[in-house]
């Protein structure tokens, strides 16, 4: 993963972690069900947006680099895993 790739997913998963933190204060304050609901749909909407930082990286990044190698068998592991990732995301 680049450097810049790197700080920016973690400045945005510290910033779920205390989301998550949010959600955890609110159960235990018994708060309004749609609220807490409402908070886990941020949490999990900030999580997909790391997902697609994380896989927009790996696209630019190692699946680019596969092809510009020009090893087929580094190119077909590299789509079969891109594959198999995007598959994992949309269940």
């Amino acid at each position: 993963m680049r450097t810049e790739t790197k700080r920016a997913v973690a400045a945005r998963l510290r910033r779920i972690e205390g989301q998550v933190g949010g959600v955890l204060r609110m159960i235990e304050e018994d708060r309004y069900c749609i609220d807490v609901l409402t908070q886990i749909a941020a949490v999990r909407a900030a999580l997909h947006k790391v997902e697609e930082q994380v896989l927009r990286d790996h696209v630019g990044h190692c699946v680019a680099s596969a092809f510009a190698s020009g090893d087929a068998a580094d190119q077909r592991h590299k789509v079969d895993e891109l594959v198999d990732s995007i598959a994992r995301m949309t269940r």
